[in-house]
């Protein structure tokens, strides 16, 4: 390799150059006087220059240990290529060969990387002084780039090539290879858990043919390092408090195309808890008095994750009681021969230590105060390493950021501490485009624009526009997530809306609003949302042959309405949960306004619970009413509707009540509906997304303002059971689903088959 000649180059060189200037010094005496020092050779770089590097003058003393460093003094600069010394009659010469500079710098093979990003990761630029080391350090960075990219067979080259006035033109000629993935993740000493279940584990994946999209089949050294805490902290969430990872290698094949990776482990014996305990050394505080906030239990398995959630609760509890100056430490008392654990958690007083300062570091485009406000900590506030390390989590879930590190440094004082948060900025824009199927919307196409840290200031703005056979949306939102600097979320949306309803209910609608709204937290699962709306909704197209009910409705209404919106939520995963409770209240009133007056109501809940590996039970129940007041009545856009996706066996607004003779659907007034299902696996590996699931849905809808005999309103239940398939592609969620109906009344229009197909990328 071409860095192993420079070094080599550049090593004799400097020897020949020492053992210039010691051969003349040595024959002679041992202390000679300078009575002139002449520089030659030098171009670019003045002789003043070239004698303040030396640190030597006429009428100094110099020997071969002096002119020695001199030397090296020289070398050491980067500017010269070749230096010796010669000392004859009292004169010393200086002789120099100045290095060339850069006049280009370019990049040739490179395909994947462009010549922009591989300019900006090295240190040489054109205009400067060429140096060996540098392109040394050039090449090791790229390096460093194109395997952080997977491409561990990549071949850089570096070639200089001479022109006239000592300038050079360095070329880094790149063989960028194939990506190299990872071909197998095996374990070994595995006994309570597969290969399979570990793989799902950690975030390093083996090669597939569906990863097309993702970057998670590549080797990263730091991925991996973090695959070995996941296997930690899945085994400690375990029981495993014995656990342990010998060893983590990833070995290359010998085609370059592929790495091979196996833990070894040893998992250790299963604990179960048999007891906990509080344990203070501070006076006057009783440790029993804090046992509640333990959240393990006797008879639980041991659980490391619940361990640290007990240090945080119990440290939060006594900050409340004004013990800032704390530290509680978590004692694992194993009695390994009956495979029982007593978690015993110590507060101990620890020295009164304060914030002095709080430096926020390589946050170039975000503001201090963005990361700043999730701080638990504050400068002059008592030292304290858990809201330190929850503040670490808050910064890291802001999404802005690379990497976030978190250090503590001695202050000016020995009571005074200082608080160093250094961050790597990563882009916060997102664009994506999509397109699907519906079975309700038909085809359809999307493209969503997003800035989640608006100029820096962590805002949120939206544009999003989805264009479908019976549906177009356009959506502008902006959101800021502290408004007057408190832990307030604000924000303003705009809204247009077209659907084609002829098939439900032979009409046209269409919305175009706006709407302000506020959010806060209660605690860390309850959140409040206040919500006002202002829209106008049109009813149009109607068919000459609708209903006389939605013919009486057709034109213009204005709504303006004021809803709340309650939810507690402490499920594992917003997107695809398995376990946790999702709880909603929503109520609204309308009539601040406008044209609507009514008052609505909704509730409900979904619970997850993980029955067996991978094997998922889901209740949901949600009930609404809606009711107008002031002799106006609850119009058919404002009345709800089940079906489709909502209830399956059913077509959109398939059940309720329905206009005898034209069969067109008018919504309900009431509501109560239910799902009870169960995902489960069909075979396929975990990582591949595709699972099962046995459904059955029931629920009814009734009452509207309108009665007569062309209104067939029944309260009765209906219920439909079914089977499904769901796959997580790398295209977005697919899900197929067949259901027959069991409960219905004869004017409800079903619909066995069902599918919904969405992608972004």
């Amino acid at each position: 390799m071409i860095q192993g000649k420079l070094n080599r180059a550049f090593i004799l060189t400097l020897c020949f150059a020492v053992a210039t200037i010691c051969v003349p010094f040595a024959a002679q005496a041992a202390q000679q006087t300078i009575k002139k020092i002449q520089v030659n050779g030098a171009q670019r770089v003045e002789a003043s220059t070239v004698l303040s590097y030396m640190d030597l003058k006429s009428g100094d003393q110099i020997n071969s240990e002096k002119a020695d460093q001199a030397l090296k003094s020289l070398f050491a600069t980067g500017l010269f290529a070749d230096v010796k010394l010669n000392y004859q009659d009292g004169t010393l010469n200086v002789n120099v060969i100045e290095n060339p500079l850069i006049n280009k710098i370019a990049f040739e093979g490179n395909d994947k990387i462009k010549d922009e990003e591989l300019l900006s990761e090295i240190q040489l630029r054109p205009r400067q002084v060429f140096t060996r080391t540098k392109v040394q350090s050039d090449v090791s960075r790229l390096y460093q780039i194109y395997r952080r990219q997977g491409r561990f067979s990549v071949n850089i080259e570096p070639k200089v090539i001479e022109l006239d006035q000592n300038r050079v033109n360095l070329v880094f000629e790149i063989q960028e290879g194939d990506v190299t993935k990872v071909e197998s993740i095996r374990f070994v000493g595995n006994r309570h858990y597969s290969d399979d279940k570990l793989r799902s584990a950690i975030s390093t994946k083996e090669s597939a043919w569906y990863r097309f999209l993702s970057s998670d089949d590549r080797y990263d050294p730091d991925r991996l390092s973090y695959d070995q805490e996941l296997l930690r902290n899945f085994y400690l969430s375990q029981g495993y408090a014995d656990f342990q990872i010998l060893s983590a290698d990833a070995e290359l094949s010998d085609d370059r195309k592929g790495f091979f990776i196996t833990f070894t482990l040893e998992e250790g014996n299963r604990y179960k808890v048999s007891g906990t305990e509080v344990v203070s050394h501070i006076r006057n505080l009783e440790g029993n008095t804090l046992n509640k906030e333990v959240k393990l239990e006797e008879g639980d398995w041991y659980n490391a994750d619940k361990v640290r959630e007990s240090v945080t609760k119990i440290t939060d509890a006594l900050g409340d009681l004004q013990y800032a100056f704390v530290d509680v430490q978590p004692d694992i008392q194993r009695d390994r021969e009956n495979k029982l654990v007593k978690v015993v958690f110590t507060i101990n007083e620890t020295p009164r230590v304060f914030v002095e300062r709080i430096n926020i570091n390589g946050n170039v485009r975000t503001l201090d105060k963005v990361v700043r406000r999730e701080m638990m900590l504050a400068e002059g506030d008592p030292f304290n390493r858990s809201r330190l390390a929850r503040s670490e989590k808050n910064i890291k879930d802001l999404d802005y950021f690379e990497n976030v590190d978190v250090n503590v440094k001695p202050g000016s004082a020995p009571d005074r501490t200082v608080v160093d948060v250094d961050v790597a900025e990563k882009s916060t824009g997102e664009l994506s485009v999509g397109a699907g199927f519906s079975t309700s919307d038909g085809p359809l196409a999307d493209l969503r624009i997003r800035e989640k840290n608006l100029l820096g200031k962590g805002q949120d703005l939206l544009f999003a526009t989805t264009v479908a056979g019976r549906k177009t949306e356009f959506n502008v939102s902006f959101t800021e997530p502290y408004f007057l600097n408190r832990d307030l979320s604000a924000g303003v949306d705009l809204f247009h809306m077209t659907r084609d309803l002829q098939n439900e209910s032979s009409y046209d609608q269409k919305r175009t609003g706006g709407a302000l709204r506020f959010g806060f937290p209660l605690s860390e699962n309850w959140r409040q949302t206040w919500r006002y709306t202002l829209e106008r909704n049109e009813i149009l197209n109607v068919s000459s042959s609708a209903s006389r009910f939605i013919r009486d409705q057709e034109g213009r209404r204005d709504t303006s309405a004021v809803s709340q919106r309650l939810t507690y939520d402490n499920r594992d995963s917003v997107v695809f949960p398995t376990s946790g409770w999702n709880y909603w209240l929503e109520t609204e009133l309308a009539g601040l306004g406008g044209d609507a007056k009514y008052v609505s109501g909704k509730t409900g809940a979904s619970f997850y619970y993980p029955v067996r590996d991978q094997w998922v039970l889901n209740v949901l129940g949600e009930t609404g009413a809606i009711g107008a007041y002031s002799d106006a009545n609850v119009e058919i856009n404002e009345r709800y509707t089940l079906g489709g996706s909502s209830f399956r066996g059913f077509r959109n607004s398939g059940i309720g009540p329905r206009d005898a003779t034209t069969a067109d659907a008018l919504g309900g007034n009431y509501f109560y509906r239910g799902t009870v299902e169960m995902a489960f696996p069909l075979g396929f590996s975990k990582e591949l997304g595709i699972r099962g699931h046995a459904f059955s849905d029931f629920g009814s809808l009734w009452n509207v303002d309108e009665t007569g005999v062309d209104v067939q309103d029944e309260n009765s239940l209906r219920a439909s059971a079914g089977l499904g398939v769901s796959w997580r592609s790398p295209f977005g969620p697919i899900r197929l689903d067949y259901a027959v109906p069991y409960a219905k009344q004869s004017y409800d229009e079903e619909e066995h088959f069902r599918v919904d197909f969405g992608t972004r990328f």
